[in-house]
């Protein structure tokens, strides 16, 4: 099966639209249902059956937006890939619905906790490094949902987990599709469906300790040829930290999203569906990049200094997307996307006490005492304090186009995919500095910064991306190769800080970047329920635009072998891999415990290896009445530096060849087991991690320069109140294990504190 895929965007700055790189976008995968629904006049057509196992099209169209589709095709794609959705999916939402809870069953998945939440997640994928999620490639339906995926990758902002049906996640050869970034993996966030049902209803709300609140509504339905869903999810919460002298240490967050489809009347083969899709987010979050000392953790892990009282992020979000998907032939189908991302934020936080850095006084508190007192509420000079405006812009728009055609039979096929993406993005930086002094453990302000005296600069980028893959099928064997090749134009425009108006740049600096990536996957089945895969590919990252010079973009060689197998009441997958970086790329950024330039540096050659297991089954004898599925999820993951170098990236500094890279845990587990009864259920899970460096070295981790081995355990029950309603409960954290999570931004920082979460669901 071929397909195509485009975007459109809305309100764009519409000289962007154009065609770039597409990955399969297809629609919401259906819930499995207890009878088969009339056919209706909307329905597509009927494809061809019988060609190498492909359904007919009414599955085509759930194929328009996935990476994966859904668990049936994981059968088709020659390398490591999950799903996750359904009960599954909805118990990891349950309570803050943290992303980064609901990635720890996925293996080769690299998680950096922050705040607790997974409000700014940090995820990687083998290694390829997790700050701000910046080194994968991050799509919502489909389409990239960074606030500049290539000019600046960052994600701080994240779509919201909790209104999600179905999180997909890609590594090996077959995520070149997906770019820019190849080197670790895509992850696709597949939003709410438009429902097939005359309506549909889910109402669902609920609360917890440390006054939490939340709620969600989704309403939709279909008639004849049209079709709408709305939906909005709203949560607050205090928050599980004390600040010193008083302040708020919780967040608020509302989301919306609206639908509207349109299908065509099928006829014969031919079938034409359009969907227009509109986001909006709001979030106000009393977030520090300010952590503890040592000592104070180990007195009180859930602490916050005074000096973080005023800190806080507000942040807008908003998307707008139009999808075409056409079936032209039994063998060919087209997708197009248009899409608009606009992003906003300003995180008012603390950026320095006295003249010293954050992570500088708490590393050193012995060297810094005066410093750390102040941060802890001691008396101050005027302007002791900075508090930065990080004010920042951001916008993402394009249009791809994805083509697929099939082709063959049964015994010999090949599936063409096409695709084709014009992206263009900005990130504008107009911050600002504010004095403060502390009095009576209160601050108190002192001075108001100039606008865009810190920073006053625009980060352009435009990229063409093009790729091609066939898989074609020889009897049992699976050849898959694959091509992209990315052109991608970066301006950076610097302005005097002392000209907000932007009358005249001071500097502009252009760059461009021409990559190619190849791919190619095998795989071979063995007996009806198994397969055996392989697969190599080249990793990429592109530089930042105004890079210096000598900044190269980030490459590597990357090597999966593994298999999976579907049988025994159960599903099984291992694999092994090897990232070997030609040129690692770091960048200076506070949330890495920088100064913020937004400067790079090359760590030149590395290698990341290990390996992923994942299971998931029910024990219980057929007959039995009640089901006992358990699931296992293991990551082992190594990688050192092969080159000797000095950078001002923090958790890089002085490198020696053989030092193992930081923020890479050796060890990753995820065991969770469950008694399911006709009208009830309950599950236990175990969530665990080795301890991880945060600065390179080697040989044991020394005090102060790692995080802690932790085991976290999580319970969850719910009840069914009814065919329509149901209750559930969480308890996070059972046993309120306290663990150094992180080091970074500045100081120790503890993961969520034990949480109870209980919630009614209505869904007719």
């Amino acid at each position: 099966m071929f397909r195509l895929r485009t975007v459109i965007p809305r309100g764009v700055s519409y000289t962007l639209l154009a065609a770039a790189i597409a990955f399969p976008t297809a629609a919401q995968e259906q819930p499995a249902r207890t009878e088969e629904p009339a056919k209706q006049e909307s329905e597509p057509p009927q494809a061809r059956e019988g060609q190498s196992g492909e359904k007919p099209s009414t599955a085509r169209v759930d194929e328009m937006i996935m990476v994966v589709g859904s668990a049936e095709n994981l059968e088709l794609i020659g390398g490591s890939a999950d799903r996750l959705e359904g009960a599954e999916l909805l118990r990891a939402q349950a309570g803050f619905a943290d992303i980064h809870r609901i990635l720890r069953s996925v293996p080769g998945v690299n998680i950096q906790e922050e705040d607790g939440y997974g409000l700014r997640p940090n995820i990687g994928m083998r290694g390829s490094g997790g700050e701000r999620s910046a080194n994968i490639t991050l799509m919502e339906d489909g389409v990239l949902i960074s606030p500049a995926p290539y000019a600046a990758p960052s994600a701080y902002y994240f779509p919201t987990a909790a209104r999600m049906e179905a999180v997909e996640v890609r590594k090996g050869s077959s995520q070149i599709k997906f770019g820019p970034r190849t080197n670790g993996g895509a992850l696709n966030l597949v939003s709410t469906r438009v429902p097939d049902a005359n309506l549909d209803l889910l109402a669902n709300v609920g609360g917890g300790n440390n006054a939490t609140a939340r709620g969600r509504l989704t309403v939709g339905g279909n008639s004849g040829r049209w079709g709408w869903m709305l939906e909005t999810y709203q949560i607050r919460t205090d928050g599980f930290k004390q600040v010193d002298g008083g302040g708020d240490a919780g967040f608020r967050l509302s989301d919306y999203l609206g639908k509207m489809r349109y299908r065509s009347v099928g006829r014969g083969t031919s079938f034409h569906e359009i969907e227009a899709k509109v986001g909006y987010t709001d979030q106000v979050s009393d977030e520090t990049y300010l952590g503890l000392t040592d000592l104070d953790f180990a007195a009180q892990p859930n602490r916050r200094y005074a000096a973080s009282q005023h800190d806080q992020i507000d942040l807008e979000h908003s998307q707008v997307q139009l999808r075409h998907y056409g079936v032209l032939s039994a063998a060919v189908d087209v997708t197009t996307v248009v899409y608009r991302n606009d992003f906003r934020r300003d995180w008012y936080k603390l950026q320095s006490v006295a003249g010293a850095s954050l992570s500088s006084v708490l590393d050193t508190p012995d060297v810094y005492a005066d410093e750390l007192a102040i941060l802890r509420g001691a008396e101050s000079t005027p302007d002791a304090l900075k508090q930065r405006h990080n004010n920042r812009s951001y916008f993402g728009e394009g249009i791809q186009t994805v083509v697929g055609l099939h082709t063959g039979g049964a015994a010999t096929s090949h599936d063409l995919e096409v695709g084709v993406r014009y992206h263009v993005d900005r990130e504008d930086r107009f911050q600002s500095e504010d004095g403060y002094q502390m009095i009576g453990g209160q601050k108190l302000l002192t001075s108001v910064g100039a606008p865009g005296s810190q920073s006053n600069r625009v980060s352009d980028a435009r990229a063409w991306a093009l790729f091609a893959q066939d898989r074609a099928v020889l009897g049992k064997l699976g050849i898959t190769p694959g091509l992209r090749f990315e052109t991608i134009g970066m301006t950076r425009t610097d302005y005097e800080k002392d000209d907000p108006d932007r009358s005249a740049a001071s500097r502009v600096r252009d760059s461009r970047v021409n990559v190619l990536v190849p791919g190619i996957g095998l795989d071979y089945r063995v007996g009806d329920d198994g397969m055996l895969f392989a697969g190599v590919h080249r990793g990429f990252a592109p530089p930042a635009p105004g890079a210096a010079a000598e900044v190269e973009a980030e490459t590597s060689v990357n090597y999966e072998l593994g298999g999976r197998y579907r049988g025994l009441g159960g599903a099984f997958s291992a694999a092994g891999f090897f990232n070997g970086y030609v040129n690692l790329l770091g960048n200076d950024t506070l949330s890495g415990g920088g100064q913020g330039t937004g400067d790079q540096f090359n760590g030149g050659k590395a290698r990341v290896w290990g390996a992923e297991v994942s299971g998931t089954w029910n024990i219980a004898p057929a007959q039995a009445s009640v089901g006992v599925p358990v699931s296992l999820g293991y990551t082992w993951t190594r990688g050192e530096f092969l080159s000797s170098f000095e950078s001002d990236y923090e958790p890089w500094g002085e490198v020696e060849a053989g030092d193992e890279i930081p923020y890479l845990p050796e060890h990753q587990v995820h065991i969770s087991g469950g008694v399911q009864g006709s009208a009830w259920d309950a599950y236990a899970t175990l969530t665990a991690g080795s301890a991880m460096r945060t600065v390179a070295g080697r040989g044991p981790i020394e005090l102060g320069t790692g995080t802690e081995a932790f085991a976290v355990v999580d319970l969850t029950a719910g009840w069914n109140l009814g065919t329509d309603t149901r209750l559930n409960a969480t308890l996070q954290n059972v046993f309120d294990v306290a663990h150094v999570a992180a080091r970074r931004p500045a100081g120790v920082r503890p993961g969520l504190s034990r949480t109870i979460a209980v919630g009614v669901t209505y869904q007719r």
